[in-house]
């Protein structure tokens, strides 16, 4: 049994010290949030988080396409066998009836919650995940008020009755409180402009919900030489993915110019550029096949 227990603590060590390394290979323009989101999930994963308490929690703000989601899914998928985030857009619950939506709005109703941690648990064994919750400043109060219950004691007790145990889960609100700031500093130092979108969080949000965030970090805008690098990275990815499909494509790089030009955005970020890539390139499949 200690052989056991030995062999998959030698094997999560390595997969910790290889962390980072995943983290900047999928997230470009960002070395200054991967340190603090790797910090909090080797605490957590090693087990030294409070054991009442989710693993860790993250309100991730800033401009719009910059990478906030992008980095849940990474880490969860790395962390958590593949799985993705258990997803909720908060500007779905903007009134009083959100709470019944999202836990149950009577009794043997487990909401929405409920049912995307059951469907968790039936998917990865139910060993803990990531709770993602998108633009949390669009959430109820009433809803807010669950996210204290989850973030102090890593529990929800459901319509149903049933109580949930999330102590095994890292919870993420992203947020883009303090973009149209941000995006106006563009010759600003980063810690300029990191100040002024925490204190307007600070403003928007409710000082007891953000107190207890673990961490509360700053995205940057991706300027062009890091949506240059997303670019490449993305056409790479899907290169060989259609490689996978049995179809060897080839691109020059005046191709690249041409993807770049459609999918770079000053406002939106990397955000249009997924869609970009995939367009140009399934396009250059189509007119080779038909040819």
């Amino acid at each position: 049994m200690n052989t056991i227990a030995d062999g998959w603590f030698h094997q999560r060590r390595e997969q910790l010290r290889n962390l980072g390394a995943h983290l900047r290979e999928h997230i470009k323009g960002q070395a200054h949030v991967i340190g603090c989101v790797e910090s909090v999930l080797r605490r957590g994963e090693l087990g030294l988080a409070h054991p009442g308490r989710p693993k860790g929690s993250f309100l991730f703000v800033g401009p719009t396409g910059t990478g906030k989601t992008e980095i849940t899914n990474a880490f969860t998928g790395y962390l958590f066998g593949g799985a993705k985030p258990l997803r909720f857009d908060m500007s779905e619950y903007q009134n009083q009836a959100s709470v019944e939506k999202l836990i149950g709005e009577k009794v043997g109703d487990i909401g929405m919650l409920g049912r995307a941690l059951a469907k968790a648990g039936e998917t990865h064994g139910g060993n803990g995940g990531t709770l993602l919750f998108d633009e949390i400043e669009k959430a109820h109060p009433l809803v807010l008020d669950l996210f204290l219950q989850i973030l102090d004691d890593a529990s929800i007790t459901l319509a149903s009755g049933e109580r949930k145990n999330l102590s095994g889960f890292y919870i993420v609100c992203t947020s883009n409180i303090g973009a149209s700031e941000a995006m106006r500093m563009q010759s600003a130092p980063f810690a300029s402009i990191e100040r002024t979108v925490l204190a307007r969080v600070n403003q928007t949000l409710r000082p007891e919900l953000v107190g207890r965030m673990t961490e509360k970090i700053v995205f940057s805008r991706l300027p062009y030489a890091v949506q240059r690098e997303i670019c490449e990275s993305m056409i790479a990815g899907e290169l060989a993915r259609l490689r996978g499909l049995g179809h060897d494509l080839k691109i020059t790089p005046d191709d690249v110019e041409a993807i770049l030009r459609a999918g770079f955005h000053k406002t939106l970020g990397a955000r249009p550029m997924r869609g970009a890539v995939e367009r140009f390139l399934q396009n250059r499949m189509v007119s080779a096949l038909l040819a």
